[in-house]
């Protein structure tokens, strides 16, 4: 457990009413150490506490091991826990850390970077950097809203060269999206995994300005829990196991799970199916 994120304290009180768990306070900057160190160790599951990006950090350092990795969902809006059917509820999240199945699940990496749901070029960069200079004054909910009103109304398209499989294409658009899993790409249900989907990486690239603008303003919304209404996007997509992204200049912001990392102009994605085990409901209608 962090002890310095800000669902700590509900963390700590759900973990010291359950029986049967070691508490261990990791920071962020150690929390992949401590994973490695468990691994090394062979202890056969951790329970991790934090949102999608914790969740991540621990995810990149047991990835191709026998370790399993139960998850209190931690962060605001806990995409991979809740595509993994992880109950919110801190006490309901601890049954299922003790109790759950276990079951393989599919990863993406980009330069190496291990990222468990999306990643992002262009648009969503600007907006979560936006969100985040905005949020320390009035708050998540409301920086989301400016942040993303902020990048619609300057919507700035980039160039992009999409290598797969021995042939390129060079598209011009604001936004580069790469989910692991197939996703939906309608509304409602934008960004969301399409039950029994393809396995593979679904890259994702609007056609144009005007579309690029309603799939920016879609997602955002979704980013924040909101309702869409349903209407269909203009956008290129393919589903592939690797390819390759080529941006100008000497490198590039990339949001790998709703973080920011500054990467080389060359990204190269993988999809890597099974590398992590996950601890689930034994029961689907847990969730």
């Amino acid at each position: 457990m962090n002890p310095d994120s800000g669902s700590a304290g509900a963390a700590r009180t759900a973990l010291e009413r359950a029986a049967g768990f070691e508490v261990r306070l990791a920071r962020a900057a150690v929390l992949g150490d401590a994973i490695a160190a468990e691994v090394a160790a062979g202890t056969p599951r951790v329970l991790v506490a934090g949102g999608d990006g914790t969740i991540a950090r621990a995810a990149s350092a047991l990835a191709g091991t026998a370790l399993e990795l139960a998850v209190l969902p931690g962060g605001t809006l806990n995409h991979f826990a809740r595509d993994q059917g992880i109950p919110s509820d801190p006490e309901q999240a601890l049954a299922v850390a003790a109790a759950g199945r276990v079951r393989s699940a599919d990863v993406g990496y980009v330069n190496g970077e291990l990222f468990l749901n999306t990643s992002s070029i262009g648009a969503y960069v600007r907006y979560v950097r936006t969100r985040d200079r905005i949020e320390r004054v009035v708050g998540y909910w409301l920086g989301s809203l400016a942040a993303g009103l902020r990048v619609l109304l300057d919507l700035q398209p980039i160039t992009v060269a999409l290598a797969v499989g021995g042939a390129t294409q060079v598209h011009r658009a604001p936004l580069v999206f790469v989910a692991v899993g197939e996703r939906r790409l309608g509304l409602p249900g934008l960004g969301q995994r399409v039950p029994d989907g393809a396995r593979a990486l679904h890259v994702v690239l609007p056609r144009g300005r005007r579309q690029a603008r309603r799939f920016a303003r879609a997602y955002a919304r979704l980013d924040r829990g909101l309702p869409v209404a349903a209407r269909a996007l203009g956008v290129d997509a393919a589903l592939v196991d690797r390819f390759g992204l080529v941006l100008g200049g000497g490198g590039t912001e990339v949001a790998v799970d709703g973080e920011i990392q500054q990467l080389p102009g060359r990204l190269d994605y993988r999809f890597s199916p099974g590398a992590i085990r996950v601890v689930t409901p034994a029961d689907p209608a847990v969730s």
